[in-house]
């Protein structure tokens, strides 16, 4: 820092000093048509009250234009390191969606090929094809390399369909679930997959635990300029430790809403009133993908 400061005002000095002497012998050669003071003066005297006045005007200007330039130079610098910043976020973002569709609970899968045996055994074939259609449909979307960090509501309650419609299989008629979407929360831009580690631990730690638990629901509503998403069941609640929000999906979610939205989301986990437990999740309200997050 010190040395570039003294190259500036060697240069400032250089720069200055060579203006001057070239704008002087012009004053020189013309003294006579300026005014007759000056016509008057000597050489010398005209040179040193020139200089006087026109070096500092000149180192005036120079840091004047030089300020200019490294604040122009730093704003540059800093809106790269920005892009930067907001590019490595979505690319991690991005890798975060790749991890989440590898981890695909793979009991679910075991589960939902039980679940088709068994009702090829049972002579079901038309529902035994339709399965096998869902859960094609499921994998497909879930491995598909897609780019996408935000996808409209109505596309993410749409996989939450498919994935406990393959779920109800499993449970048969101990599994009832309910999907409630105010019709202006459809077209809202929510994270790719954000919901499933939701359901996926209302099924596990919920309808799994309790015999008596029956009930996955999801809702959404907008508030103001907030979209809240809730996943409800009517398991055994939160006295299982590993439904505090430590887990490995319920933490995922919470740093990919961390580092999509900032200060701007939450999610909690709390006891519903009379029993089970309610993952409520808020974002800011948005139907266009956030400035930023746009894959190349």
């Amino acid at each position: 820092m010190v040395t570039r400061g003294v190259a500036h005002l060697a240069l400032a000095v250089i720069l200055s000093s060579v203006h001057t002497a070239v704008i002087f012998q012009l004053v020189w050669a013309f003294r006579s048509q300026i005014s007759e003071p000056v016509a008057e003066l000597s050489y010398l005297s005209l040179l040193m009250a020139y200089a006087s006045y026109q070096l500092s005007s000149n180192l005036l200007a120079y840091c004047a234009i030089a300020g200019i330039a490294h604040a122009l130079d730093y704003y540059r610098r800093y809106r790269e390191r920005e892009l930067a910043t907001t590019r490595l976020s979505a690319q991690l973002a991005q890798a975060q969606i790749r991890a989440l569709r590898m981890q695909l609970n793979p009991h679910f899968l075991f589960n939902a090929m039980n679940s088709i045996a068994m009702l090829i055994r049972h002579q079901k074939r038309d529902e035994a094809v339709r399965t096998v259609a869902g859960l094609s449909d499921l994998l497909r979307y879930v491995l598909e390399d897609t780019r996408e960090l935000e996808v409209p509501l109505r596309q993410e309650l749409d996989f939450v369909e498919r994935y406990l419609a393959i779920e109800q299989l499993r449970f048969r008629d101990r599994l009832e679930v309910r999907i409630d979407a105010d019709q202006d929360t459809l077209d809202a831009q929510v994270p790719n997959l954000i919901l499933q580690p939701l359901v996926e631990n209302a099924i596990r730690h919920g309808i799994a635990k309790r015999t008596a638990a029956t009930l996955v629901a999801v809702t959404a509503h907008r508030s103001d300029d907030t979209l809240v998403l809730d996943v409800m069941d009517d398991g055994p609640g939160l006295s299982s430790a590993d439904r505090m929000g430590n887990g490995v999906g319920i933490s995922n979610t919470r740093a990919r809403l961390a580092q999509l939205y900032g200060q701007q989301q939450q999610l909690e986990l709390r006891n519903a009133p009379s029993q089970g437990t309610i993952a409520t999740m808020t974002l800011p309200f948005h139907t266009n993908p956030i400035a930023g997050l746009e894959q190349e």
